[in-house]
């Protein structure tokens, strides 16, 4: 999935000849703490909510005005794990996509972003999780794709997490069967470590959890 699929057409730019308190009001109609300013086609910078609260007169335009415009953006053909990386690292909601020419081809919101993560890590199709322990030396993703699939079941999908200063890595997968019982026996005779499981009930009370918990954060 590549940044040109995520664009949300609920966040319109800014021009340079808006003024300051129509960028306010759209921050607060479209509940966003960034805006994209365009000129013409061209990409200019992103608005923050912050700049918005130093302007001294409001009614000017925004190319009068003296703010200092994050310049953030990326490319249509980047893929959605590089948006994400973006947004996470520079602590952005909104991020412009822009085409090799600089032109402003819209821009990707945080709410897309969790719908659409959603998506890719099978979180709505039912089914169980296993997290598994093991050193980076051992990790064998087809291995660990045998063992699921000689239980008749299939991974839909997996992340992995290393850990700072340590040879262990997690692997945590999603399954397509909620009874995981058969499936962490196998793991457990091949010596696998399982810190944790969750059926889909379990699974599902876990993650609204720790959604609430991270859009709460987000609202901070």
């Amino acid at each position: 999935m590549l940044a040109i699929d995520l664009i949300s057409e609920e966040i319109p730019p800014l021009k340079l000849s808006d003024k300051g308190s129509l960028a306010i009001q759209w921050m607060e109609d479209f509940k966003v703490t960034e805006l994209p300013i365009i000129d013409g086609s061209k990409y200019v910078g992103l608005i923050t909510e912050s700049d918005l609260l130093d302007l001294v007169e409001t009614d000017l335009p925004l190319k009068d005005q003296k703010i200092q415009l994050n310049k953030s953006w990326i490319h249509e053909l980047e893929h959605i794990y590089e948006v994400i990386g973006r947004m996470s690292t520079q602590k952005l909601r909104i991020l412009p996509v822009v085409d090799e020419n600089g032109n402003y081809l819209g821009a990707i919101s945080q709410d897309v972003i969790i719908e659409k993560v959603s998506h890719l890590a099978a979180m709505k199709d039912p089914g169980g999780i296993l997290q598994l322990e093991l050193n980076v030396n051992d990790y064998s993703l087809a291995q660990i794709s045998n063992i699921v699939e000689s239980n008749g079941a299939k991974i839909l999908s997996s992340y992995i997490f290393t850990h700072e200063d340590s040879t262990k890595m997690d692997v945590t997968i999603k399954i397509n069967k909620t009874d995981l019982s058969a499936i962490i026996q196998t793991f457990e005779r091949y010596k696998y470590t399982i810190p944790a499981s969750f059926h889909k009930s379990e699974y599902e009370d876990e993650m609204r959890k720790k959604f609430d918990a991270f859009i709460h954060y987000l609202n901070m």
